[in-house]
C-alpha cells in the first residue's frame, strides 16, 4: 500500500467522524430533525456532499451511522438488563433502555423514523432488539405470537408516540410501559391454541 492510499483512508476515517458529529450537533439543535438536510450537513462538516453519499449511501445510512455510535450505551444497558431470570424484568428493562436512549436522542431517532423506506423497521437496530423481545415473549407464550408481541411492545417506544407524549413526565411514560409488559408477560394470557 502507498502512503497516499494510507492518508486516504485516514482522510476518509477523519471525515466520517466529522461529519457525524456536524450530523449531531445539528439534530440536536434541530426542532423539527426534517429540516436538516445533507447539504446542511456538509456545509457544518465542511466537507462536499459528496463525501456525505461515499461514506454513507444516502441520509438514511448516514442517520443510522450517528445511531449506531451513540448506540453503545444503549447497548450496554440492554446486557445488564439480562441479569435477571424474570421475563417481565427483562423486557421492561429493555424497552426502558430503548425509551431513554430515543429520550437522550429525541431528533436524531425522529429523523431516523420518519426517514422513509429506511425506517423504522428495516434497520438492524431494530431488527436485534426484535428478535430480544420476540425471545422474551416465546418464554412466557410459546412462539406462535411472539413476532408480532415484539413489535407491539417496540411500538410503545417508537419516537413519533415518545413526542406526542412529550408533555408527559418520562416518569409516567416508564410506568406505563412497566404496567404494559406486566400484563403481557404475567402468563396469565391465553396460551397456543386456547380462546
Amino acid at each position: 500500500m502507498t502512503p497516499a492510499g494510507r492518508k486516504e483512508r485516514v482522510d476518509a476515517v477523519r471525515n466520517r467522524e466529522t461529519v457525524l458529529a456536524a450530523a449531531a450537533r445539528l439534530l440536536d439543535a434541530a426542532d423539527d430533525p426534517g429540516e436538516v438536510s445533507m447539504g446542511d450537513i456538509a456545509a457544518a462538516a465542511g466537507v462536499g456532499k459528496g463525501t456525505l453519499f461515499r461514506g454513507f449511501g444516502d441520509r438514511i445510512g448516514l442517520l443510522q451511522a450517528l445511531a449506531d455510535q451513540r448506540g453503545d450505551r444503549l447497548r450496554t444497558q440492554l446486557a445488564a438488563g439480562e441479569s435477571s431470570s424474570d421475563p417481565v424484568e427483562r423486557a421492561t428493562a429493555t424497552l426502558d433502555a430503548i425509551l431513554r436512549f430515543k429520550l437522550e436522542n429525541r431528533s436524531l431517532m425522529l429523523a431516523l423514523e420518519n426517514a422513509g423506506s429506511g425506517s423504522p423497521y428495516r434497520s438492524s437496530t431494530y431488527d436485534r432488539w426484535h428478535g430480544h423481545l420476540a425471545e422474551i415473549v416465546a418464554e412466557v407464550h410459546g412462539p406462535d405470537n411472539a413476532d408480532y408481541l415484539a413489535h407491539a411492545l417496540l411500538a410503545v417506544v417508537r419516537s413519533d408516540l415518545i413526542e406526542h407524549l412529550s408533555d408527559q413526565p418520562p416518569a409516567r411514560i416508564r410506568d406505563g410501559i412497566a404496567y404494559l409488559v406486566r400484563v403481557l408477560l404475567s402468563g396469565d394470557a391465553p396460551r397456543r391454541g386456547t380462546p
